[in-house]
């Protein structure tokens, strides 16, 4: 009966989160979309902690929890809240670019780079961008079953899947931005909190911090373990994929400001170093214990859950579930959203569609593709055939921010550089990304993406440098003038 009351607690609190992102998505959809703007962006008006929070919540996801306590379990040890401690530190840097993200009163990426570097470079970046965000989607719909599915062993799996992909799907496509950033905030709150109830319990019962570490070999108390050359790796890698990364631009494209985006890049780093190191205490709690705990994985998978499960009550237990899916769920929604997006803002003018959308076009059409994509996402899953998917996913994940990250980037602060140079640079630095990620014995430290970014900015300022020297003529600005800035203002505070 014990063992039952577990899994019932955390199953109500689980059903009740997903019931009330579905209440929310709906009543964003009737009180608060007028325009494109409002779905699209949320009309770019939201404040410090909306943006701050959102930016948190889709950085945090499963791999920052129950990934975090795996590898504390596993070779990491203590060493493993630098996986989120990095996305932390990446997060200041990003401060100074997050003004100019949101001066552009841009929509998404390849917006800007088509601005300053032509329809080629846009759809380029468009397609990188696209194919990452689908595979992304694709393996969080699995991950937020595969938690229900957790809780209810009795139910197979891809029941689980669909029911997750369905809650995904109505709550995105029914508020877009406004409700993904007020489920963000939802999401977000959970996790820290839960995380930060549920391990001083889970210490507290297992006998105390002190007879847990007494447990423990030294090298899993050692805080730089993974080395500091993987470190620093893990930092520059969250700096480029961050800065060019279109869950993370479009969040500083909603805020009401350039100061408000500024300083929700500050506050974000904050809030993720506050919860690095309740997952990894868990994870060596599990370490410390597995003796004690049945069932736990030998590689340490659901370290997470099964010490909590075996050292908290039942509502603790809950909270816990509830941040795991949390976690996954505040990824998928955003990549959809993003994914969808970039479809109808870039693709669709891209490749040949000379038709202006109205703006309940633009909702219509948006909200569609969010569906269609959610749903071949989720057939790909129940086919059997995502092994592949996932595969790709780290691989997908680097290709789209490696090319385009001195485009978009040094794009955005290099006023004088040519045409030619955002281009090249986009297709150099994703081949070195392709080259380096299919050499594994030398890419141990210097991660492909990084390497690919790398190969990226030293592409842009050569030929920039060459056709400098030559007298080019600067690319178009990234930023709109006074007057087209002022004309997008007022169109966004249109109605329907």
């Amino acid at each position: 009966m014990e063992g039952m009351q577990i899994q019932i607690v955390p199953l109500i609190i689980v059903v009740a989160y997903l019931v009330g992102m579905l209440v929310v998505g709906f009543f964003v959809s009737k009180l608060k979309i007028k325009n494109s703007k409002d779905y699209l962006v949320a009309g770019r008006r939201m404040g410090l902690f909306m943006v701050a929070f959102s930016l948190s919540a889709n950085n945090i996801g499963g791999g920052c929890t129950t990934g975090v306590a795996q590898k504390a379990f596993g070779n990491w040890g203590l060493s493993a809240c630098w996986y989120v401690l990095a996305c932390s530190i990446a997060m200041i840097p990003l401060a100074y670019f997050a003004p100019k993200i949101r001066k552009t009163l841009a929509i998404t990426i390849p917006e800007v780079v088509g601005r300053r570097f032509g329809k080629l470079s846009s759809n380029f970046t468009a397609i990188l961008s696209v194919f990452s965000l689908f595979c992304l989607t694709s393996s969080q719909i699995l991950a937020s079953g595969s938690v229900i599915s957790a809780l209810i062993p009795s139910i197979p799996l891809n029941v689980c899947l669909i029911f997750a992909g369905i809650v995904i799907i109505l709550y995105t496509t029914l508020g877009g931005m406004i409700a993904d950033q007020i489920s963000d905030l939802v999401q977000f709150i959970i996790i820290l909190v839960g995380l930060a109830i549920a391990t001083p319990i889970v210490l507290k019962n297992a006998g105390g911090w002190g007879a847990i570490a007494a447990k423990l070999p030294g090298e899993k108390l050692n805080f730089t373990q993974i080395g500091w050359a993987s470190i620093i790796g893990y930092i520059f890698q969250y700096i480029c994929t961050f800065l060019v990364g279109p869950e993370m631009v479009t969040r500083f494209e909603t805020a009401k400001d350039e100061k408000t985006a500024r300083n929700a890049s500050f506050l974000s780093a904050v809030l993720m170093a506050a919860m690095s190191i309740f997952p990894t205490l868990l994870g060596l709690a599990a370490f410390a214990l597995k003796d004690q705990i049945p069932g736990i994985a030998e590689n340490g998978s659901n370290a997470m859950m099964m010490v909590t499960g075996t050292y908290a009550p039942g509502l603790i237990t809950g909270l816990i579930s509830a941040a795991i899916i949390c976690a996954t769920m505040s990824s998928a929604d955003s990549n959809l959203l993003c994914m969808s997006t970039m479809i109808i803002n870039d693709l669709y003018k891209g490749f040949g569609g000379k038709k202006q959308l109205s703006e309940k076009q633009i909702i219509f059409w948006t909200r569609f593709s969010n569906v269609i994509g959610a749903l071949i996402a989720m057939a790909i899953q129940l086919l059997g055939i995502a092994g592949s998917i996932i595969a790709l996913n780290t691989f997908a994940f680097g290709i789209r921010c490696a090319g385009p990250f001195s485009a978009y980037a040094l794009g955005l602060v290099v006023p004088k550089a040519t045409k030619n140079s955002g281009l090249f640079s986009i297709i150099t630095g994703t081949i070195g990304f392709i080259v380096w990620q299919l050499l594994p014995s030398v890419n141990t430290y210097l991660m492909p993406v990084v390497f690919g970014s790398l190969v990226s900015v030293i592409t842009f300022f050569v030929v920039n440098w060459i056709e400098w020297a030559r007298g080019v003529e600067p690319a178009p600005s990234a930023y709109l003038s006074d007057e087209e800035a002022a004309k997008v203002i007022a169109a966004e505070q249109q109605p329907m």
